[in-house]
């Protein structure tokens, strides 16, 4: 343990208020497949029940028609939150007809001679804009990459502790600096030690042969699955989230300063590779710039500095406005094992390990710190459950396993503390729970499905199948949303609907005008 990591802690827990810790706000941002029963990419449109895909608060698509996206509100209870996200499933199940959710991270069998279709958001400038990204992100990545799901955990810390730990650090700024500073400390942090989430909640071990082309040299399981022996997130590997571009931009965490600008300098830095594309066919956008990152949200990483943007507003303008308001994670696989996707537990220890990175000493990166901590990131993805793993730490060999250990024990000091507070229960169960998956590795959710796959005997594309229709079940079993929560998805769905017709209704500037005045925003 970091003698500042020691000191800050003492401070906190001998504070007249050591219960600063417990009542974060924790959301959840959810992608599911629609899949047909054969178990085939659904290719109907956004169902017209679940309200606009452009407008709602709730329920929206991300890369395609078919990839739904569930969003619940920032609460301070674990509960809460999963609460929530439970509700919005059996509102969608009551409303997608005979269709299933696939529960699995890496997609579903892909038919070669379909392209996986856009999503669209309607005729106004932004919708076009949201379609035309996607199209650019299908040219550049390929439209099958696009089809992986994960489930995104946004989280703040509780806002009285803000004033208490500034206090603490002596600190002289502007608490608004002060917490983007803090918060660029944590997302250091997480870079170190992010590939622990990916040992202990991937969940993407195999994946459909139809899925890439990138796949040559990965070890086959069947006729139609491939799968690594000791892999732990394919979705993460370099079978998911990465390009040769992207690898050659480097985006700095050592300020929320430096972050916004190399974000910037990527948006409108050309990039000679995407010329191919062209920006205009026959009049009509193929992506938004023939630049390195179209927008912001194009940059793939594990985890990002977030503000709630106004209306109209760019991620880094809103940075730039008011700071950093919240982290977002971004490195969670769908738990095929739970109905949501992630469970109380794993909630509960993302948040005492993102505070953990927070009060720990974060030292600036460089670009070689960075090329280190991506390259444990990608060996864990692969290979983090082979018992002989080695990963790098300020450039020397340290096990896997030794490492994980060595931050369990600070990880578990914070969820001690955590649960002082009369309003935070089991977070230490939660550590300890992970600590189980560290000395067994065959506990955790990548092994158990490479075993349920053996046992079973059927293919990846089966298996996915499989657990998505007893999911179905699961949701269909349940008592119905009571007339309150109904209410409450139906009058969004309505009301979203008409938000969305308010702004085609409006005249609209040509959408070359619009872009132009978005981008110099």
């Amino acid at each position: 343990m970091s003698e500042i990591f020691e000191k800050r802690l003492r401070s906190i827990s001998e504070s007249d208020k050591p219960d600063i810790l417990c009542g974060g706000l924790k959301g959840l941002e959810k992608e599911s497949l629609r899949v047909n029963q054969t178990g085939a990419l659904s290719e109907t449109e956004h169902p017209a029940n679940l309200g606009s895909a452009l407008t709602s608060k709730f329920i929206t698509t991300d890369f395609s028609e078919a990839l739904l996206e569930f969003i619940t509100p920032a609460v301070p209870n674990t509960w809460e939150v999963l609460s929530f996200l439970c509700d919005i499933h059996q509102f969608t199940y009551k409303n997608i007809n005979d269709e299933l959710l696939w529960v699995s991270s890496m997609p579903c069998a892909l038919d070669e001679k379909r392209e996986i279709p856009l999503a669209r958001y309607g005729t106004s400038n932004v919708g076009k804009m949201k379609t035309i990204y996607r199209n650019g992100l299908g040219l550049r990545y390929g439209r099958n990459m696009q089809a992986i799901a994960g489930i995104h955990f946004n989280y703040s810390l509780p806002e009285k502790f803000w004033p208490i730990y500034k206090l603490n650090e002596n600190n002289h700024d502007s608490i608004d600096i002060f917490r983007s500073s803090s918060y660029m400390s944590m997302i250091r942090n997480f870079k170190r030690y992010g590939w622990l989430i990916l040992y202990l909640f991937g969940a993407s071990p195999a994946l459909c042969k139809s899925f890439s082309p990138k796949s040559v040299g990965i070890p086959e399981y069947d006729k139609d699955t491939l799968f690594q022996p000791y892999g732990t997130s394919l979705r993460m590997s370099d079978l998911g989230y990465t390009s040769k571009v992207q690898s050659t931009i480097n985006i700095s965490l050592n300020s929320l300063e430096e972050y916004v600008q190399n974000l910037r300098d990527a948006i409108s830095t050309p990039e000679a590779s995407y010329d191919s594309f062209g920006l205009l066919r026959n009049n009509e956008y193929q992506q938004l710039s023939l630049n390195k990152l179209q927008i912001e949200n194009e940059y793939y990483n594990p985890v990002r500095p977030k503000r709630v943007a106004l209306s109209g507003e760019r991620p880094t303008t809103a940075l730039e406005r008011g700071g950093i308001e919240y982290v977002e994670i971004r490195s969670l696989d769908l738990n095929v094992f739970d109905p949501v996707g992630i469970n109380q537990n794993t909630i509960r220890f993302m948040e005492s390990f993102l505070i953990y990175c927070l009060l720990e000493d974060s030292p600036m990166m460089t670009v070689a710190d960075n090329k280190e901590t991506m390259k444990n990131h990608m060996d864990t993805a692969n290979f983090g459950r082979d018992p002989d793993l080695f990963l790098s730490r300020e450039g020397k060999k340290i096990g896997l396993k030794e490492w994980a250990q060595e931050l369990m024990e600070h990880i578990l000091k914070i969820a001690d503390l955590i649960d002082q507070s009369e309003s935070c229960s089991e977070y230490v169960k939660s550590v300890e729970a992970q600590i189980e998956l560290i000395k067994d590795s065959k506990a955790t959710p990548s092994a158990r499905i490479l075993q349920e796959l053996s046992d079973s005997g059927l293919s990846f594309a089966d298996y996915g199948l499989s657990l998505a229709e007893n999911q179905k079940n699961y949701f269909s079993n349940l008592i119905p949303l009571n007339a309150e929560k109904d209410d409450l998805f139906e009058k969004e769905a309505q009301a979203s609907i008409l938000k969305q017709a308010d702004a085609e209704s409006i005249e609209q500037l040509p959408l070359s005008a619009y872009l132009d005045n978005y981008f110099k925003s």
